[in-house]
């Protein structure tokens, strides 16, 4: 292939963005695409490919899948297995928000209140994921990212106060607001690979997906650990229960107190 016209890199939302047209005498189709240099820190490359025939391609490169090899026709499920693999990814990577799943758990405990709790959870977080990716708002990172961590402290603190708050009765409330704040992470964390353009609204609705199918698999992880401890320790068990109190609350403090500085500077 020969480069006919290549962009300058520009700034795009926190990445950067070139666009290359290319002249290959034999197409692209059946070759292999790569990007060298990305970290394991969750850096990735988003890559978009017209052809002449306008057929459209789109794929993720992280530092563990660098290649792509460009299929005959376009493909809606190539967007979705790769945003569905990212949000996944994204929820398994985040531990705060890992940790305030945890603690949900911990506040309303395996019964029927656990549905509605995980649902409302669910319901504010894919709202501000939607709105904030569709452009609708914008939102100061650094506060956001403290109030994030002020949610998981704020539950660590009900859970250690025991079941007299108003939070052990209603806790979807709880869930439902700070499910709002954890939207705005995941958005941000959206932003750095970037959206295909034809391909917006299912992108979007995949990569909340994944978000959800990492959730629902963490908490099978939990139940899994639960009854191997039953099973092993018997109602001893339950001296344990405060240890991941204090996990939640030690952790979320420390990061208020880092976040709240970022806030500051």
């Amino acid at each position: 292939c020969e480069i006919t016209s290549a962009s300058p890199w520009i700034q795009e939302g926190t990445g950067e963005l070139k666009q290359i047209q290319l002249a290959c005498p034999t197409g692209l189709v059946g070759e292999t695409l790569s990007v060298s240099g990305l970290g394991q820190n969750q850096s990735s490359a988003l890559l978009r490919i017209t052809l002449a025939d306008d057929i459209f391609h789109q794929a993720v490169f992280t530092a563990t899948e660098p290649d792509f090899v460009v299929p005959k026709e376009g493909s809606a499920g190539t967007v979705a297995l790769d945003y569905t693999w990212l949000g996944a990814e994204h929820i398994w990577a985040g531990p705060d928000h890992l940790l305030f799943v945890m603690g949900l758990l911990l506040l309303v405990g395996w019964n029927r209140r656990l549905i509605y709790t995980i649902t409302a959870f669910t319901f504010g977080h894919s709202v501000t994921l939607a709105m904030v990716t569709l452009g609708l708002f914008d939102y100061p990172v650094s506060l956001v990212e403290f109030m994030i961590a002020l949610s998981i402290y704020v539950l660590a603190v009900e859970l250690a106060r025991g079941s007299a708050g108003a939070l052990w009765r209603q806790p979807w409330w709880l869930a439902g607001g700070f499910g709002l704040l954890h939207g705005m992470g995941f958005a941000g964390a959206l932003a750095d690979t970037g959206l295909p353009q034809s391909n917006v609204p299912l992108a979007l609705l995949f990569f909340n997906v994944g978000i959800e199918l990492g959730q629902l698999a963490f908490i099978a992880l939990l139940v899994l650990l639960t009854a191997i401890g039953g099973g092993l320790m018997g109602e001893r068990v339950g001296v344990l229960r405060p240890l991941p109190v204090y996990v939640l609350g030690g952790l979320s403090a420390m990061w208020c107190i880092e976040r709240g500085l970022e806030v500051l500077a």
